[in-house]
């Protein structure tokens, strides 16, 4: 009997490392193949001459596709192998890089890239699955804190990588390199990735370590039908729907940074290209450790609610911009330290809410709550697109910093009730 035991905590540690390593090189795969455009257009607007109307479109259409996707895939990847799932999304995002990198006209380029936002949305549901089953409730704010600093890898590396290549030759090979890449790393995940313990002949993570929180959830409505528990735990379920709403605003202000950051930092103190993009990559660096901060932080100090700690986040997203927004003229140093801390603070609530999703939520659904979610965060996304463009153009900068303070001001307000909420409501 010992021997068993023995056995099944080797495979247990043994496959969470492994695990952890291939969905977070994966991961950062896929944000390699979902962000590649978007360092390159200079390159393609001055090639192919398109205008910013159809990059805005583009753009737009990628965030509503990426987000219905996530929430679809999320319910399938849930009744699926997450290994084929994930690898096969990856791998055909690479292609898609590829087909856009061939491709001149309009048409083709949006097309493509609709095409990449669909199968994007494949891997975030594959790994909230294999996160939510190979680690259990009072760790799990550490383990996905580290999976989710996989964005800012990639995130870090795209600028270097098509930037090169760009520079070097021109943007179609900077896309056909994200392309193949983007194909390697997939293949690493048909290979290595594995599906939950309980097709492995292992016992539930819950059981395992004898964790009091995930035992009552993988107990908690057994007995029910699929569909009574999608209805019960996602639709039906009062904080899925606040996480989501907090989700949507969550990804205004984290898209508005990212993607007019640089263009605000050239305009409004005119900081060459180079200088603001020094400043912006900042914000990645802030994010990296305050995801880890804010999951670990959730573990250690809240008893693995995620809730308190989100509630702080959100008090420092909406402190941190309003410095951004009132102080007087800023040095450089001033300025990098601000963005820090808006990357710092946005990026703890960005892990957080998509981890309370799943922990809301049933043990069968992880996928399916999490895309839920996610689809509300890039239709937050998509208003940050050309609805605020039309703001900024109206009134300035102005506008643009009333927009984003408005909502870290109410996902703060959005996420009280997890503050007063007992955690065995729910599930």
């Amino acid at each position: 009997m010992t021997k068993v035991f023995v056995d099944i905590d080797s495979k247990y540690k043994y496959w969470r490392l492994h695990l952890m390593l291939v969905m977070y090189v994966g991961y950062a795969g896929f944000y390699l193949t979902r962000r590649s455009v978007n360092y390159a257009l200079p390159a393609i607007i001055s090639d192919l001459g398109i205008d910013k109307y159809d990059i805005g479109i583009m753009a737009t259409s990628f965030y509503i596709t990426y987000g219905i996707s996530k929430f679809i895939s999320g319910i399938f990847s849930d009744r699926s192998n997450p290994r084929y799932f994930m690898a096969i999304g990856l791998i055909i995002t690479g292609i898609t890089n590829i087909l856009f990198s061939l491709s001149s006209s309009i048409f083709w380029l949006i097309s493509f890239w609709i095409i990449n936002a669909w199968f994007q949305g494949w891997g975030w549901p594959a790994c909230s699955k294999l996160l939510t089953t190979w680690y259990s409730r009072n760790e799990r704010g550490l383990w996905w804190s580290i999976w989710n600093t996989a964005h800012n890898v990639g995130g870090a590396l795209i600028p270097l990588i098509i930037g090169y290549v760009t520079l070097h030759y021109n943007w179609r090979y900077g896309l056909n390199f994200a392309g193949w890449l983007g194909i390697f790393i997939g293949l690493i995940l048909l290979i290595r990735l594995k599906n939950t313990p309980d097709t492995m002949g292992l016992p539930s993570v819950g059981v395992w370590r004898n964790d009091p929180l995930e035992l009552a959830q993988e107990e908690d409505g057994k007995d029910l039908s699929w569909q009574d528990i999608l209805k019960k735990y996602v639709f039906l379920n009062k904080y899925i729907w606040l996480l989501a709403f907090s989700y949507t605003l969550v990804y205004v202000v984290r898209t508005a940074i990212n993607d007019w950051g640089n263009i605000y930092l050239t305009e409004h103190y005119h900081y060459d290209l180079v200088t603001a993009n020094t400043i912006l990559s900042l914000f990645e660096v802030g994010g990296f450790i305050g995801s880890i901060v804010a999951g670990w932080g959730s573990d250690k100090f809240f008893a693995s609610n995620r809730g308190p700690m989100a509630l702080i986040f959100a008090i420092g997203i909406f402190t941190s911009i309003s410095a951004l927004w009132l102080m007087p003229k800023m040095d450089f140093i001033l300025q990098a330290s601000l963005f820090f801390c808006v990357g710092f603070f946005i990026f703890g609530p960005q892990m957080l809410i998509g981890m309370a999703a799943a922990e809301c939520s049933h043990k069968k659904l992880s996928g399916t709550a999490t895309g839920f979610v996610g689809l509300f965060a890039y239709l937050g996304a998509a208003l940050a697109g050309y609805p605020l463009a039309l703001i900024v153009q109206s009134f300035h900068w102005y506008g643009f910093f009333i927009v984003i303070s408005c909502s870290a001001s109410i996902i703060a307000l959005l996420l009280l009730p997890f503050l007063i909420s007992n955690q065995s409501e729910f599930f």
